[in-house]
């Protein structure tokens, strides 16, 4: 059975950090790229950043210089760390594995989010 649990979500002031923490069961986790979502209210989830199972990674705009994504293999587990938060980083993060099967299928599986909130 394959888990993704999210940890770390709550109520910032703008300008603060915070850390997400995602860890993964069920999973041969060293072979998946590892993604974090966001989706505020209102609106359609959208990719926040991206780590590959050889580290490379992909940020969004919105949040590069702000936001770093990052991995540990041994303790299945993806991080997203969060600086200089702002109110439109407000939403439902969610934690995402994908891996693409020689076969050409994919296996996609979701956490169950956790909530950011910037306010002052």
């Amino acid at each position: 059975q394959v888990q993704l649990v999210e940890s770390g979500g709550g109520l910032v002031q703008p300008g603060g950090s915070l850390r997400l923490s995602c860890a993964a069961s069920g999973i041969n986790f060293g072979f998946y790229v590892m993604g974090w979502y966001r989706q505020a209210p209102g609106k359609q989830r959208e990719l926040v950043a991206s780590i590959s199972s050889g580290s490379s990674t992909n940020i969004a705009d919105s949040v590069k210089g702000r936001f770093t994504i990052s991995r540990d293999n041994g303790k299945n587990t993806v991080y997203l760390q969060m600086n200089s938060l702002k109110s439109e980083d407000t939403g439902v993060y969610y934690c995402n594995a994908r891996r693409r099967r020689v076969d050409g299928r994919t296996d996609d599986y979701w956490g169950q989010g956790t909530q950011v909130t910037v306010s002052s």
